[in-house]
């Protein structure tokens, strides 16, 4: 097996401060696009792409597929507008393609790892995209370099395409097999010279959702994409479902029969669009609901309300709206500054959380704020908030979270520190409250998140792996080995 060659990017790429050094906030690892049947596939994933570009912003790639079955591709780093020109776009003939914005973890920010991975073998080419996290990846990448394989990449994605081509089955048969070898969470597109095969980990832990577009079907790791190219949404992917596209159709199969479904809960929290849905629940809805069961929970007199921009807004909307305190746009987000860009020195690398972040001054002077965020990571982004509130003048902030303490690791597809490195892990709330330099400090409880997330309790709560808080994960996991990266 071979990489089949097409079209690169340049490569040139500023990689950013460190992921945690003025952020310490989670990130989404990656997000994919797919179309079936359709004239335009490569203009629809570019616009699909460029609406999950918040799950990843190092590169994004494009691949289709014509008729006769000749692959086109093109992969860069930066971002969807970056990446592609019209030109571009235009020399990505077919009805087929898959699409992919990448965040990297351990696999590396490079253009080699850049999505979707390209491969020539015995039964043609091979495209894969996938957002998730194989947890027995560096297992089976052992096995199989024992056996021979010369693997291209670091990333984990590349170990299903060798699983594939080195099965005698046939391409369908083949894919299930792999897909039964890993455990983790991920949503796959895997695409030849004649199918698109589209599957979710047993669990469900990584969204992904079907669409129609005239005669063509669309996929996407989040609605709000489908809205963009005026797609109608059909249902989300099953858990454990394998569904196989080809000139005859699509065909709903299966790869693995369902566990117990642990759907991600920071996807409602934080890394989802608020105007996109996951299993039927509406993001910004939820957010709201989190806000106001926090106002329930934790209630403390105040003059403002504000969240930190982008994904608190929803959630410091409720809180404000349940305590009847105003809501301000008291922390404002300049979305101009991009990716970090590096720093020479460490003095400007502190200064850099106001490249991003700036205090309203005549918003919170002589005010006592409310300051609503969704999680805390390593505690170094709260405290710098709290204290450029301070230094804008108020004279209280109280810092209320929409989520429970986050004190484990994610193995499925989130970017996290190290346990140790989880602010949650080593501190109670009151040593976290004094370590940000908060007046008080309060957590939504697990079972108001889980309401606020599914009020009914007949969608989203049939099951969310909530791990991160809890450390019960829905899958084995092996500390002690390397997290990697699928994306």
């Amino acid at each position: 097996m071979e990489f089949l060659r097409g079209t690169w990017g340049d490569g040139h790429y500023n990689e950013g401060i460190g992921r945690d050094d003025i952020f310490d906030k989670l990130r989404e690892e990656c997000g994919v696009f797919g179309v079936f049947g359709h004239p335009d596939a490569a203009s629809l994933s570019y616009y699909g792409l460029h609406a999950l570009q918040h799950r990843g912003e190092e590169s994004a790639g494009i691949c289709t597929v014509e008729d006769n079955g000749e692959f086109h591709y093109h992969r860069g780093m930066g971002l969807v507008k970056e990446v592609f020109t019209k030109d571009q776009l235009d020399n990505l003939v077919g009805s087929r393609a898959i699409g992919h914005v990448r965040y990297s973890t351990s696999g590396g920010s490079g253009l080699a790892n850049a999505q979707p991975l390209i491969f020539k073998y015995r039964g043609g080419d091979l495209a894969v995209a996938t957002n998730g996290n194989i947890v027995n990846a560096p297992a089976i990448r052992r096995e199989l370099e024992a056996q021979g394989s010369i693997f291209q990449t670091t990333s984990d994605t590349e170990v299903i395409a060798h699983l594939i081509a080195r099965s005698p089955k046939d391409f369908v048969e083949a894919a299930k097999d792999a897909l039964q070898r890993i455990i983790g969470g991920f949503a796959f597109l895997i695409m030849t010279n004649d199918k698109l095969l589209v599957a979710s980990d047993p669990n469900g832990l990584r969204p992904l959702v079907m669409g129609r577009l005239g005669e063509g079907y669309v996929f996407s790791s989040e609605t709000c994409s489908f809205e963009s190219i005026g797609a109608e949404y059909v249902r989300d992917v099953k858990p454990g479902e394998l569904l196989i596209l080809d000139d005859k159709g699509i065909r709903e199969d299966r790869f693995e029969p369902m566990e117990k479904r642990a759907s991600c809960v920071m996807e409602y929290i934080y890394f989802a669009r608020p105007d996109s849905d996951i299993n039927e629940v509406n993001i910004h809805s939820a957010r709201k609901r989190m806000g106001r069961q926090l106002a329930l929970e934790s209630f403390v007199d105040a003059d403002i309300v504000t969240g930190v921009p982008d994904s608190s807004i929803s959630a410091a909307i409720g809180y404000a709206e349940q305590t009847g305190i105003p809501y301000e746009l008291g922390l404002i987000k300049n979305k101009y500054t991009g990716r970090t860009f590096i720093q020479p020195s460490q003095e400007l690398r502190e200064k850099g959380v106001k490249m991003k972040l700036s205090a309203v001054r005549k918003v919170v002077e002589g005010k006592r704020v409310v300051m609503i965020d969704d999680s805390i990571v390593r505690g170094t982004t709260s405290l710098r908030i709290v204290n450029m509130l301070r230094e804008a003048g108020a004279t209280e902030v109280h810092v209320r979270i929409s989520s429970p303490p986050f004190a484990n690791p994610c193995y499925y597809g989130i970017d996290t520190p190290d346990r140790k490195e989880l602010i949650a892990s080593e501190k109670t709330t009151e040593e976290i409250r004094k370590a940000i330099n908060a007046d008080s400090l309060y957590f939504l409880s697990e079972e108001g998140l889980m309401k606020s997330v599914d009020p009914s309790g007949e969608k989203a709560n049939a099951g969310l792996c909530m791990a991160c808080f809890t450390n019960d994960y829905p899958t084995p996991v092996d500390e002690d080995s390397t997290k990697s990266c699928s994306c």
